[in-house]
């Protein structure tokens, strides 16, 4: 149940990638038609992925993952548009990969607005519409967040920064695959995707540049991406997102996505139901189909996820970028949980294959484990007026 820390490569996706490590292994850029039979299978995962989100194929950037494509939308949009202005626009919440790439920023001069969220961490489209001037080059919000799942109002927002002249991108790293993304209906000039977030590979990913949009590469080299990412594509991680993308958009169809809030609801209800003290973070209703996000009074998060783990459930207190960290999550404290009561944090996140026995089986052994750790614990929160 950690699903968006990282999913399994689908089975199909990786049968379809290895002829494209032993046996069509060409660089694509070769004209011979060893090359040429790898440039097909490139092309094809990109009209997959176009197909998938309303995009043109041309308008598709293949990378190493999502966190190169914020970073490339970000600093790109920066470098490329110096002579226009300096200010970029995002919230509080994003992911570490947009924030650090806005920090880098700063420190070269540039000017960014982080904008405050509510309590269930939605950003108001009026508060963008606010922090826009003249300087303004890109607004950068993520489509929903990756630790309590709310899912931004990005079309909303995506009218304010057209109506301004901004250039808007948006990271989907959780959302492509899992609910319906089109960007012409959002709005959007560019959007990132990661491929082991929709059952792909890991190390690949895609940036979603609309037509004219004015950007750099970060990357010298050679003319690959048509000028936009150089270097020698990676065909099986691409063959493998490109097939993640066609499976996606067939469970999509299939009403995946209800199948899960099914699972989530009853997974919410069920430890609220048998726990006292607890809270769920994010929007009730606006949240990512697999998406649970908790905080436990008296509760140390870390100590939740290791007496999980031995019961045989993967969870997790957070990003799985900063799992390492001792710092309580900056989302959790953005939308107004003090620290010892965001430190007492649980992420649970479903996938398509997770069961109904497996929802049951955490609502038998979640309450046991909450006992007992309180018992132990000394610590004593502020959690009245957070219920």
């Amino acid at each position: 149940m950690d699903h968006a820390a990282t999913t399994s490569t689908d089975v199909e996706v990786v049968k379809a990638m290895e002829p494209y490590f032993t046996l069509k292994y060409g660089n694509p850029n070769s004209i011979h038609s060893f090359g040429q039979e790898a440039r097909e299978a490139i092309e094809e995962a990109r009209e997959k992925i176009a197909h998938l989100i309303g995009a043109n194929p041309a308008e598709i950037v293949f990378t190493a993952g999502g966190t190169e494509a914020d970073n490339h939308a970000i600093k790109g949009i920066a470098w490329s548009n110096q002579k226009k202005g300096n200010h970029i626009i995002t919230s509080k919440i994003e992911h570490h990969a947009v924030l650090h790439s806005c920090q880098f920023l700063e420190k070269r001069g540039f000017k960014v607005t982080y904008l405050p969220v509510d309590k269930y961490g939605l950003i108001d489209p009026e508060d963008v519409k606010k922090a826009i001037t003249n300087k303004t080059i890109l607004v950068t919000i993520m489509h929903a967040n990756n630790e309590i799942g709310t899912i931004e109002p990005i079309k909303e927002i995506g009218r304010v920064a057209k109506d301004a002249g901004v250039y808007f991108h948006i990271d989907s790293v959780q959302t492509t695959g899992h609910i319906p993304v089109d960007v012409n209906d959002l709005g959007v000039d560019m959007l990132s995707i990661s491929g082991h977030k929709l059952y792909g590979p890991k190390g690949v990913g895609v940036l979603y540049l609309r037509k004219g949009t004015k950007i750099v590469s970060l990357m010298d080299g050679g003319a690959q991406e048509k000028n936009r990412r150089a270097s020698t594509e990676n065909v099986p991680g691409i063959v493998g997102i490109g097939k993640a993308a066609e499976l996606a958009e067939k469970r999509l169809a299939k009403g995946a996505e209800d199948r899960l809030v099914k699972l989530r609801d009853k997974l919410i209800k069920g430890i609220m139901n048998k726990i006292e003290n607890v809270r769920l973070n994010g929007h009730p209703t606006k949240r990512l189909p697999g998406n649970v996000n908790l905080c436990f009074e008296f509760i140390e998060g870390e100590s939740m996820l290791l007496n999980l783990d031995i019961q045989g459930v993967a969870a997790s207190s957070g990003s799985a970028c900063t799992s390492g960290s001792l710092e309580p999550s900056h989302v959790l404290l953005a939308i107004g949980l003090p620290p010892e009561i965001a430190h007492g944090s649980l992420r649970l996140t479903l996938g398509k294959d997770n069961t109904e026995e497996e929802i049951d089986y955490v609502i038998d052994i979640l309450p046991g484990i909450i006992e007992k750790l309180r018992a132990l614990s000394p610590f004593k929160g502020n959690w009245e007026g957070l219920k």
